[in-house]
């Protein structure tokens, strides 16, 4: 699997869960109205708008939240996962938050006809969000209107917002850990690249880990655990160390945990090969029915190549009979000639004779008129 598809599925997995995602509210951004948020103020709009992007958003989540105070609201979040500098990422944003509202508005109409025409109707604050777990620094424009060339020309016409950028590389081990909660585990293992980081692991405390097994509760440790052996698999660990760093999150025996995940990634394996061998079966009988087909073919284009030799050789037959009948054409269009030629030379001899016998009558008719005239 690419490592970014592989992020982008783990990072589903942990924003799915609203637990999760209200401590990445509260621990991650700046903004006091949403500290309190509980997991049940929470309603994931994902499945319902991914649909109107355009781009892929595999690790890119929408949450509707209710915010409570003395004028209650809803607020929408837009989270994007970036393992990348991505330079759209202030114009992708506008897209969103412009199909977010729209949809707003749809089920605003849909409830209620003509309600979006009303003066006092008023969309929702859209939250706009980025996590950045890449290596290199966040270079790209956060505000809009800094991607938009002429923007002093245009001011007042250019979109101005910015979107929350929450990137990895400005939080060190020591404020993860502070944050506490599961949250904290997966970032911290998020910020190993490669092998040559192992040695983050070892060196986390104790007294973090064992705070940590307590805060998590029992059935988010599945959930962290998957995520876990994503992360650390495109990290360059291998499935038992992986298992290995999952078993920290077991509360009572990190042992009997790893031992379930040694079964578990056994079942895997055994899983696994079961398919291959289906599949190895399949790509047989695919194979056997392509050279079947490939024999069948082969058949064809010999026939095909007799075919069309038996039709050179008429072709070839017809050309010469074609040859024979232009010579006979043209041996019968000399005779036709000849004769043609002959009757020529015949009538020019009569026509000769006569003019000759024309021109005696003439001298012999001459001759009497001067007679009479005598």
């Amino acid at each position: 699997m690419p490592t970014r598809n592989a992020a982008d599925n783990s990072f589903k997995l942990i924003f799915n869960d609203h637990r999760l995602f209200a401590d990445f509210l509260r621990d991650f951004t700046d903004i006091g109205i949403l500290k309190d948020v509980k997991p049940g103020d929470i309603e994931d709009m994902t499945e319902r708008l991914i649909p109107l992007f355009t781009e892929n958003m595999d690790s890119d989540t929408v949450k509707k939240i209710s915010v409570k105070g003395e004028a209650p609201f809803f607020a929408i979040a837009i989270l994007e996962h970036e393992s990348q500098v991505n330079f759209r990422a202030s114009f992708k944003m506008l897209v969103y938050i412009a199909l977010v509202l729209y949809e707003w508005e749809k089920e605003a109409e849909a409830k209620k006809a003509g309600s979006s025409r009303l003066k006092g109707f008023k969309y929702p604050p859209v939250l706009p969000m980025i996590f950045y777990d890449g290596k290199e620094p966040w270079t790209a424009e956060k505000n809009f209107f800094d991607r938009t060339c002429h923007n002093a020309a245009f001011e007042k016409y250019i979109p101005k917002f910015e979107y929350e950028l929450i990137s990895l590389n400005d939080y060190s081990d020591e404020e993860l850990m502070g944050l506490g909660g599961g949250l904290s585990f997966v970032f911290l293992l998020d910020k190993i690249r490669n092998s040559k980081d192992k040695g983050r692991i070892r060196r986390l405390p104790e007294d973090y880990l064992e705070k940590l097994r307590l805060q998590i509760p029992k059935d988010m440790v599945k959930l962290l655990a998957d995520v876990i052996l994503i992360l650390l698999d495109k990290s360059g660990y291998s499935r038992l160390e992986a298992g290995q760093v999952a078993a920290i999150l077991d509360k009572k025996e990190p042992g009997m945990m790893f031992e379930g995940l040694i079964e578990t990634l056994r079942a895997e394996r055994e899983e696994f090969m079961a398919e291959g061998r289906a599949e190895a079966a399949e790509a047989q009988a695919e194979a056997a029915e392509a050279q079947a087909e490939a024999a069948e073919a082969q058949a064809e284009a010999a026939e095909a190549r007799a075919e069309l030799a038996e039709a050179r050789a008429e072709a070839a037959e017809a050309q010469a009979k074609a040859a024979e009948a232009r010579a006979e054409v043209a041996e019968a269009r000399a005779k036709v000639a000849e004769v043609i030629e002959e009757e020529r030379k015949k009538w020019q001899g009569v026509v000769a004779e006569k003019d000759a016998a024309l021109s005696e009558k003439d001298a012999q008719i001459a001759e009497l008129r001067a007679k009479l005239q005598l």
